[in-house]
């Protein structure tokens, strides 16, 4: 795995020589665009709205929509005027408990790996995460952008996750949810029965990604068949329901349902490890 960036996290007079490594490795099927009669790739055009006439890059300049259809260009001087130190430098400002933040904040990690020399001080801040449960809230410049980031613990590595600035967030407020609806206590007891049935241990190997492995089987039929079409599988669509719910009725067939899987699942255990 190769290191994306290297510098430093700093916390007080505490400065610990790293590496950031990606923590996730979700790869996304890419296409290309191709001529339909010979499968030549298309490459992209700038062209303008105005007249649809090709833009030379010499021509295109950036600029920034503050009214409707009224633009005000900013050229690379201007740019240069904001931009920030690029420092090497994970620069922890505060310490948060963890359980403060909302989840929703967090949006992409990172591991952090201990150069030369920093091995000590790595063990020293993870450790000491770990035990007050907090989260190190930290401003860092990667490939000339800032980013708000938390550094954590997480089992025996720490972590550097990007996260979103306040004002990055929508407001859920301008939401249209009920606030006031109360639900009975029945409702509420089978709920909660239903939530209890279906609880398990959290394995995230059990969930994949079903349109992601979909696509890829029929991308493997294609090639398989020469790049022909393949013939369609009929698919079942289920009826949209018209009906008024019966909620307290619906919890109790689900109910029943995760009940049943759960002894299903229970026997299925017990014969392996008789057959074990």
């Amino acid at each position: 795995m190769r290191a994306i960036w290297k510098g430093s996290i700093s916390f007080g007079l505490v400065n610990i020589p790293i590496a950031l490594y990606p923590a996730t490795r979700k790869e996304e099927l890419k296409f290309r665009l191709l001529r339909g009669t010979d499968l030549s790739p298309v490459n992209y055009k700038r062209v303008a709205e105005k007249d649809g006439r090709e833009v030379p890059w010499d021509q295109i300049v950036k600029g920034y929509e503050y009214e409707k259809g009224k633009y005000v260009v900013l050229k690379d001087e201007d740019f240069q005027r904001v931009d920030l130190e690029a420092t090497q430098t994970v620069d922890i400002q505060d310490f948060v408990d963890q359980d403060e933040i909302d989840p929703m904040y967090f949006y992409k990690p990172y591991y952090l790996e201990p150069q030369k020399g920093g091995d000590k001080a790595y063990v020293l801040l993870r450790d000491t995460l770990k035990k007050s449960g907090k989260v190190g809230i930290a401003k860092v410049i990667i490939k000339t952008r800032q980013y708000l980031a938390g550094v954590k613990a997480e089992d025996d590595a720490l972590v550097l996750e990007l996260m979103h600035f306040a004002e990055e967030l929508a407001d859920p407020d301008k939401l249209n949810v009920p606030k006031k609806l109360e639900p009975g206590k029945r409702e509420i007891d089978m709920a909660t029965a239903l939530v209890n049935s279906m609880s398990s241990k959290w394995d995230p190997k059990k969930y994949r990604d079903d349109y992601r492995d979909a696509l890829m089987e029929v991308i493997e039929e294609k090639v398989e068949a020469g790049g022909k079409e393949i013939e369609e599988k009929p698919k079942k669509k289920a009826p949209l329901s018209t009906k008024v719910i019966d909620l307290v009725s619906v919890l109790q067939e689900s109910l029943n349902k995760a009940n049943s899987e759960k002894k299903s699942e229970r026997k299925s255990k017990a014969k392996h490890k008789k057959a074990a």
